[in-house]
């Protein structure tokens, strides 16, 4: 039997998954979070097999929900299913360390196949997943230019891309505030940018704004 925990902050998409697993008759849910430190706090207390985390929680942000998540529970394997397009979140969900990445558009049977991918140690992307990967570590110009951010810079990508000063990232993200200049910089040259207003700009247009 597989064990889920699902983490969403809409209880009418926890329902709705909740309904889709539990009609499969070796799948079950075995706790809900509906924000990030909630989250932590119930693996601590049940045994999960795979987690279904949503992006866009409330709480400490996503990436730093996957630093705990990859520190604190390293084995649990992690399927994103979120209302983003894979082009503005699959890749740094996997460089953070998801095992899948799945928009909700995508079927119920695709769900499920997907569970038990990662739940055996796989790895589970969309077939439009694996061409961006290959463009991304290829010589393709279609390439969408955040993709090629670590990291810390997609998190002070969307952080100041929400319009935030670069104190307040940096009290945020525990950083000084020169170490977060820093990152702009880098983001503004790998992105080809050239003011905050531009990044705020790219931000919007790409919905990674935090």
């Amino acid at each position: 039997m597989i064990r889920l925990v699902i983490a969403d902050d809409h209880q009418m998409v926890r329902e709705g998954l909740r309904r889709v697993i539990e009609a499969y008759p070796d799948m079950e849910i075995a706790a809900e979070a509906q924000e990030g430190v909630e989250l932590l706090g119930v693996l601590e207390r049940v045994e999960a097999d795979v987690l279904i985390l949503d992006i866009t929680m409330p709480g400490p942000g996503f990436l730093r929900v996957m630093s705990a998540l990859r520190d604190r529970f390293p084995r649990l394997p992690v399927l994103v299913v979120s209302m983003h397009a894979e082009a503005q979140w699959a890749l740094q969900a996997l460089k953070a360390g998801a095992a899948g990445y799945l928009t909700k558009s995508h079927s119920v049977e695709e769900l499920a196949e997907a569970v038990r991918k990662v739940h055996a140690g796989g790895r589970s992307i969309t077939a439009e997943l694996g061409e961006s990967l290959a463009r991304r570590f290829g010589t393709d110009p279609g390439t969408v230019p955040h993709e090629a951010l670590s990291r810390r810079e997609f998190e002070v990508l969307r952080k100041l891309g929400s319009g935030r000063m670069v104190k307040t990232v940096a009290q945020e993200m525990g950083l000084s505030p020169k170490t977060v200049t820093t990152y702009r910089k880098r983001i503004l040259d790998k992105l080809g940018l050239h003011s905050t207003a531009d990044l705020i700009r790219y931000a919007g247009e790409h919905d990674l704004a935090e």
